[in-house]
């Protein structure tokens, strides 16, 4: 049995969607956003007491991108990745591993929008900076795609729009996709995979009261 420590709409959910794109069956411990996660038990599976943690193959997995390769390469046959020494192989990892690079520009913002309870708290000048890093980021994609076509690789679909697709899925309560019609259409095709879908939290689970926070502005 594969068990995935998981929180709704944190870097785990790029990991719950590759597993159901594989098709693994799989039992999910929901753990919550908070010092729960500095158990000592929890910390046993991820040493900065962060998710994901996948058990499997007799151990215990942390980090989602290397979680993501791990789970490609043990299934070769899914096609999710090209394999070491096949073309596009450089692209993969060079994406896949893009997608931390807008996750943590997101965190940032989560932390200054919902972290953060108290507006002294909280920087008008961080949100909008980490905000149009966010756009930066935007950018580079969309010229991927204009590039690559339907996907962030030429041969299709594979893990790399997984980690990309779902960390676009978090930055975008932060920062709309404006005039940037390939990610737009990317975007599309993959909130249509049944596999994100099923990915995705319930109303409940919900890490963002919100669809969307605008920058805040410092009223005096």
């Amino acid at each position: 049995m594969i068990t995935l420590h998981h929180a709704p709409q944190s870097r785990s959910m790029r990991v719950l969607w590759l597993l159901h794109e594989l098709g693994l069956e799989v039992e999910v411990v929901t753990e919550a956003m908070d010092r729960s996660l500095r158990r000592a038990d929890y910390l046993a599976r991820s040493p900065a007491g962060r998710v994901p943690a996948l058990l499997i193959d007799g151990r215990v997995l942390f980090e989602s991108g290397a979680i993501l390769e791990y789970l490609c390469e043990r299934h070769p046959e899914a096609r999710l990745a090209p394999m070491p020494g096949q073309p596009e192989r450089a692209d993969f990892l060079i994406w896949l591993h893009f997608a931390e690079t807008l996750s943590q520009h997101s965190a940032a913002l989560t932390q200054q929008h919902v972290i953060l309870r108290e507006d002294a708290m909280r920087s008008p000048v961080v949100m909008r900076l980490e905000a149009a890093r966010v756009g930066k980021c935007y950018d580079a994609i969309e010229a991927r795609l204009a590039q690559s076509g339907d996907h962030l690789l030429r041969s299709g679909f594979s893990a790399a729009d997984v980690a990309v697709g779902q960390a676009v899925y978090m930055a975008l309560h932060f920062r709309r996709l404006d005039r940037l019609p390939h990610l737009g259409a990317w975007m599309d095709r993959l909130s249509a995979r049944p596999a994100f879908v099923r990915a995705l939290p319930g109303a409940e689970d919900r890490l963002y009261p919100q669809e969307f926070y605008a920058a805040w502005e410092d009223p005096a």
